[in-house]
């Protein structure tokens, strides 16, 4: 088990740049949590949603704007444990592994999601412009929360096997 989790951007100087990351990451998740309210975003979403093998259950039980809703306080949840993993290593490591959940299920939606690949192209390997590409996104996305995770999670050096049994 990991102990000691860190906060990712403060485990030493070199690691500045992913303060970047973090910040990058909550204005995504503040903004894109922010519009699952709106119907706009919800109907917008909705296809993704309910093809979605993991995720359309939200649409029969909830209906549109309920799926979106749920949604939405998720992706706020995680930019809020964002920001105060700023300032305490478990939300860092917590506000990290939520990222790094989200955009893996999103990009389960390559292949659930009609409209994926251009047909007119041939289809797989071509992304279609309006889904397959926006989609292709949260590759990066899941990149910089992981990287984000795996600094948050690192342990503090671990003592000499002799010095711990010294210290009993």
């Amino acid at each position: 088990m990991l102990k000691n989790p860190r906060i990712a951007e403060k485990h030493d100087t070199s690691d500045w740049p992913l303060g970047f990351l973090r910040w990058a990451l909550v204005v995504v998740f503040l903004w894109f949590g922010c519009m699952k309210f709106t119907s706009y975003e919800a109907h917008g979403i909705s296809s993704f949603i309910v093809h979605s093998p993991f995720m359309g259950w939200l649409n029969t039980l909830l209906g549109v704007q309920g799926a979106s809703d749920v949604i939405g306080v998720l992706e706020l949840s995680t930019a809020a444990a964002l920001i105060l993993g700023a300032f305490v290593p478990f939300f860092s490591a917590l506000g990290a592994a939520m990222s790094c959940a989200t955009y893996a299920i999103t990009l389960t939606f390559m292949f659930s999601t009609p409209g994926v690949t251009a047909a007119p192209l041939g289809g797989f390997p071509w992304l279609s412009g309006d889904v397959g590409q926006f989609l292709l996104k949260d590759l990066v996305l899941l990149a910089a929360s992981a990287c984000l995770l795996i600094k948050s999670v690192q342990t503090a050096p671990r003592r000499a096997p002799e010095a711990a049994v010294m210290s009993r």
